[in-house]
Order: structure tokens, then C-alpha cells, then sequence
């Protein structure tokens, strides 16, 4: 019986302990100063960022929430996020203090797949979800559109296309332009190849490009790349091809 509650003394006295020395250890000087900020941005979108450490460094300091050198009891995370979040060009906002009197900011950015310059003079870029970002003063390497497209009609027009390029890295370096003329027919103009690619409606898209793929492996290496000015896979099964 006696050893039973030594061993029950024994416990709590180790889970007072712990509790103590957590609680110290987690309790942070009232005049602590935040002595640095890191942004971690997340991978894979280097050659598409529209946004640097700097910039949201100048951003937060321009609107006084730039944590560095203030007390850590003053700096509010949530701020922080609510107030980045607001950049178009960014998805989402992570930010957390650290016990070492740091703070971490984790961006995720949007992606853009598309790069708009419309008949109708807007010009903007569009994301795999379908996010309008303004491109006033950037310039991204993306698969141009242009003619007949607007804000409104840019998503549902080339979704298929986007989700057919986020899969398969050929079409990525493939496109250079997509064409959307009045009757809302899409055109591809290709990088490899002195020809037009005409898709007309955006339906079937996925199907439309596999054909052309198959086309492209099966029959232009053959004949050359050159031979045709226009490729058309508007319609089931066939493909038709006007030489030049």
C-alpha cells in the first residue's frame, strides 16, 4: 500500500514539475522585441512569382505591421494575415511567432496559367482556379490570349485547356497563344511548327489535344513540322490538314 502511493506521490510531483517548466518556458518577457522575420514561400512557382520578400516586407511597413523591432506582445498574426491576404496575388497566409522572439510568415502564392490581352483592352492574368490577377507592370512568361475574351468568359473558356496543361507539362511548352475569335472558336498557335491549330468550340478539349499529340508523334516527324498552315480538330475522328 505504502509503495502504491509513493508511486502516485511520485507521478504527480513529476507532472507538477512538468507543468512548471513548460509554463516557465513558454512565458516570454513582457519587453521582448521581435529580432527577426522570415518569409518561407512555398515551392514550385519561382518563374511565375509576382511577389518577393522585399515587396511584402515594404508592404507591412508601409502599413506599420512589419514585426521586426516591435514588442512581440504588440504583434498581431491575424493582422498580418487579414491584411496580405488582400494581395491578389496571393492564395493563402500563415503567420506564427516563434519562443526564439521571431516571427515566420508562410505564403502561398497563386499560380497563373494564362497571361490576357482581350480585344476589349483588358489586360490580366488568370490562375488554375480561375482567380483574375491585374498585370499592370509584371511580365510572366505564360501561353498569351488574346481576341474576344473578357473577365467573365475567361475561366469557363479555357478551363479544359488549363487543367489539360497543369497535366501535361508538352502543352505547357507547346502553346505560345491562344486565340478566341468572335464566334468564340479557340486557335492555338504553337511554338514548334509553322501552323495554326484550330480547336473550335472549348469542348471536348482534352480528347481534341490527345489527337494532336498522337498526330504530332505519328505524322509531322515524319513529314516536318512545316508542311501544314492549318491543323483543325474541330470535328470527332478526323483531322484535317490544308498545306501551304
Amino acid at each position: 500500500m505504502l509503495k502504491k502511493i509513493l508511486i502516485v506521490l511520485a507521478v504527480l510531483f513529476a507532472l507538477a514539475y512538468l507543468f512548471v517548466a513548460v509554463t516557465r518556458f513558454n512565458r516570454r518577457p513582457a519587453d521582448a522585441v521581435c529580432r527577426g522575420v522570415e518569409f518561407i514561400f512555398d515551392a514550385g512557382c519561382q518563374d511565375t512569382s509576382f511577389i518577393t520578400p522585399n515587396g511584402l516586407k515594404r508592404h507591412l511597413q508601409r502599413h506599420g505591421l512589419y514585426p521586426q523591432g516591435k514588442k512581440m506582445d504588440s504583434v498581431r498574426c491575424r493582422d498580418i494575415e487579414t491584411y496580405l491576404e488582400e494581395n491578389p496575388f496571393i492564395e493563402k497566409i500563415e503567420c506564427y511567432k516563434t519562443l526564439s522572439d521571431r516571427v515566420f510568415i508562410k505564403v502561398m502564392q497563386r499560380v497563373p496559367v494564362f497571361r490576357v490581352m482581350a480585344d476589349n483592352g483588358e489586360q490580366f492574368y488568370l490562375d488554375m482556379e480561375g482567380n483574375i490577377m491585374p498585370s499592370a507592370g509584371y511580365a510572366v512568361h505564360l501561353p498569351v490570349v488574346t481576341g474576344a475574351i473578357t473577365k467573365k468568359t475567361a475561366f469557363p473558356m479555357l478551363q479544359d485547356l488549363s487543367l489539360c496543361m497543369q497535366q501535361d507539362a508538352f502543352w505547357v511548352d507547346q502553346i505560345e497563344q491562344i486565340h478566341v475569335s468572335q464566334a468564340g472558336d479557340l486557335e492555338l498557335v504553337p511554338r514548334v511548327g509553322d501552323h495554326i491549330v484550330f480547336l473550335g468550340k472549348p469542348e471536348g478539349v482534352p480528347t481534341k489535344l490527345e489527337r494532336l499529340k498522337v498526330f504530332y508523334k505519328k505524322a509531322l516527324n515524319k513529314v516536318g513540322w512545316n508542311k501544314y498552315s492549318r491543323i483543325n480538330l474541330e470535328f470527332s475522328n478526323q483531322i484535317i490538314c490544308t498545306k501551304k
